[in-house]
């Protein structure tokens, strides 16, 4: 084991599968185009003594059947396609150094994958990268009540962790729409944002430490539970949000706070976006500490709710409508609150209709008119998917925009995400991909998002789809022409 006090980075060069991704999906550009991804480096493949080795340290833990192997070479968008021939399922730590230790010997690509809910094509391989599937580390670790300290391996599925913490009377600090599927370790690798940031902020806040295990099989031990250390850098930090290109997490230590006793949750809606922005700020002012999430989706989310899902709007017909959540422990005191903040909205003109929940099955019906726009797209059509971070009064502009720049080319264009965090989730979909469509979407989205000084991923990561794009981000008033040196390869 490597101390976080005394190591860096292996001399070694990165083995892992994302510095040699390429689109297999019809229609892929020209090699010349921003969306090309590189041609396969010049890795080794996977020979008969290979799989001997893996099947003598991994015994009924290596898979080879194309069958079994099918789901994991996908995407959970269906977009992105590898053609892995082998899949290694560690149950721990050491399992994973080995693995590693002996593909970085062999120069053997390697792509980590957790729950494969991954919405930028980062979680599957691209060309033969043999699949490390943490799902099998799922063990809970430890949790300390007193300082709602929780320790677990990383394959742990985010909601079982909140159904463990839920009976000690703690909540995770994260809530995913993926939460049934995906697992904490790719949580942290993409730094996952959710529908509770603006309460409890992000991963680079909330986790304490990380086991990591690197390139060449050294285990980088930063599995601290101590909230404050300032006796060097701050090693974890490398890793949230690096989508495994610089190593393996196989354990998260990460802070959870108390289980509010006292819930609400209020679905408005308002007759423009100035309106809700209005609401948002009113919201902040009224309900301060007890505000735990807003979120807003648009009329075109809510038709195909209703379409696809046969979701019935809860009020009536609204242009844009808000998702706002409070947690505290106090019923009365939240209540009062609430009912004074809604009633100064109501004064002002600023919501046109809204309804109030209280009761856990109200409350999962409410939030499913945010939680389930992703799925309700996926019946749409073939989707287009954009994770933008801007100012928030320039969010919903963008939409517009492209709105009027695609016509009647696009069957639908909606715009929904966390308002609080300035995150905008803009979707676009076709009957069928559509290389012409595609053309007109991208680069303008990013080149719109970089006018705005915003960011072309607020949480979703880079992965395949935006590794090439990732210049926009970073180019401010002045864009680049073209794009920064691949750090992976």
């Amino acid at each position: 084991r490597t101390s976080s006090r005394c190591s860096f980075l292996p001399n070694s060069s990165l083995q892992f599968g994302a510095g040699a991704r390429k689109l297999h999906a019809e229609g892929n550009g020209p090699k010349s185009s921003p969306a090309a991804a590189p041609d396969r480096l010049p890795f080794s493949r996977v020979t008969q003594e290979d799989l001997a080795f893996f099947k003598k340290i991994l015994p009924g833990r290596t898979i080879t059947d194309p069958d079994l192997l099918e789901s994991s070479n996908v995407d959970w968008l269906k977009s992105v396609k590898g053609s892995s021939e082998v899949m290694l399922r560690p149950q721990t730590t050491e399992d994973v150094s080995q693995i590693l230790s002996y593909c970085n010997s062999r120069n053997l690509a390697v792509n980590p994958q957790g729950g494969n809910t991954g919405l930028t094509g980062g979680s599957v391989p691209v060309y033969d990268e043999i699949i490390l599937s943490t799902a099998l580390m799922n063990k809970i670790l430890a949790f300390d009540s007193i300082s709602g300290i929780l320790t677990c391996q990383a394959g742990c599925v985010l909601e079982n962790l909140s159904l463990y913490l839920e009976k000690r009377d703690h909540i995770m600090p994260l809530d995913l729409g993926a939460k049934g599927s995906c697992q904490i370790g790719g949580n942290v690798a993409t730094n996952a944002g959710g529908l509770r940031l603006l309460r409890y902020g992000s991963l680079h806040g909330t986790v304490l430490g990380l086991e990591v295990v690197l390139a060449d099989g050294r285990v980088l031990d930063c599995l601290t539970t101590l909230r404050k250390d300032n006796t060097g850098y701050d090693l974890k930090q490398l890793f949230i949000g690096s989508e495994g290109t610089l190593g393996v997490i196989t354990a998260v230590s990460i802070l959870c706070p108390r289980r509010p006793t006292s819930v609400n949750v209020v679905f408005l809606g308002c007759e423009t976006f100035e309106q809700l922005l209005k609401t948002f700020q009113l919201c902040r002012g009224m309900l301060g500490e007890i505000l735990s999430a807003f979120e807003f989706l648009d009329s075109e989310c809510m038709r195909l709710l209703n379409t696809h899902l046969r979701l019935p709007n809860p009020i009536s017909d609204c242009p844009f409508y808000v998702v706002i959540e409070t947690s505290g422990s106090d019923p009365s005191h939240d209540g009062e609150k609430l009912h004074n903040f809604l009633e100064e909205a109501m004064a002002c003109s600023l919501v046109n209709d809204g309804t109030v929940a209280t009761e856990e099955t109200k409350i999962k019906a409410l939030w499913s008119m945010r939680e389930r726009v992703t799925e309700a797209l996926t019946h749409d059509g073939f989707t287009y998917k954009y994770d933008i971070s801007l100012p928030v009064e320039r969010i919903y502009q963008l939409v517009t925009d492209m709105r009027e720049r695609l016509g009647d080319r696009a069957k639908s264009v909606v715009g929904y995400g966390h308002i609080g965090d300035g995150n905008l989730h803009l979707n676009i979909t076709s009957p069928a991909k559509d290389p012409a469509l595609l053309a007109a979407i991208e680069p303008f989205v990013y080149e719109w998002t970089a006018s705005c000084q915003g960011s072309i991923s607020a949480e979703h990561g880079l992965g395949l789809k935006k590794r090439n794009y990732i210049y926009y981000s970073y180019a401010g008033p002045q864009r680049h022409s073209q794009p920064i040196q691949d750090i992976t390869r």
